[in-house]
């Protein structure tokens, strides 16, 4: 059993890094530009606002399951496989973008348009406002969306085991339920629980430190 936790928990550690990563990347450019081109942005633009809202809403609307299956022949085309540990990065991440960048353009237009309006009482440009003034105030704000990205890549990590995903999913569902082996299921739960909460505490370790 031990051999097969350590290996299934590398490889989710694994699926959660990369597909956080991509998707805070991916995710990035369309919260910058729905930051931009809402009602009360620095150019707002309704109906590209309006296109790209809708869209981060209907891929947000999917369940992780269905989507997993759907993008089957785009993961076969970007990872060479459909199944396994480095194919599942791709539907955790394409499902992980339009949350981040949800979370991103919160953040983003959250900060205080006082201090916006004072960076363009100094001739700062857009680029200097998005970049050095809304970015660096958003921060924490973007820190503790992240946190919950990453949170929700576990959970979904863990169902990608159902359709060979690999990772802790994976052998919760064939070592635990197919073979009703009860201890597995308990550890997996167990081990998936700690690595919540440890990311949790980090995020809010890290969000004190930068409020």
């Amino acid at each position: 059993m031990g051999e097969i936790l350590i290996e299934a928990s590398l490889e989710t550690l694994t699926m959660v890094f990369w597909s956080t990563l991509f998707s805070v990347v991916l995710g990035f450019i369309p919260a910058i530009v729905l930051t931009i081109t809402a009602k009360d942005g620095l150019h707002p633009n309704r109906p590209v606002y309006a296109i790209l809202d809708f869209l981060v809403n209907v891929f947000r609307s999917f369940p992780f399951i269905i989507l997993m299956v759907i993008v089957i022949p785009f993961t076969r085309l970007i990872a060479g496989r459909a199944i396994g540990t480095t194919a599942a990065i791709v539907p955790l991440t394409i499902s992980a973008i339009p949350f981040v960048a949800r979370v991103m353009e919160s953040a983003l237009r959250s900060v205080n348009s006082g201090v916006i309006e004072a960076a363009r009482s100094f001739g700062a440009s857009d680029t200097n406002i998005i970049f050095r003034v809304m970015l660096k105030e958003a921060v924490p704000a973007i820190l503790a969306g992240i946190t919950l990205t990453i949170i929700s890549l576990v959970g979904y990590s863990a169902m990608g085991g159902a359709i060979g995903a690999g990772g802790l999913g994976d052998v919760a569902i064939r070592y635990g339920y197919q073979q009703y082996n009860i201890p597995y299921l308990i550890v997996t739960s167990v081990i998936l629980i700690i690595f919540v909460q440890g990311v949790q505490l980090l995020g809010n370790y890290m969000y004190e430190k930068l409020s």
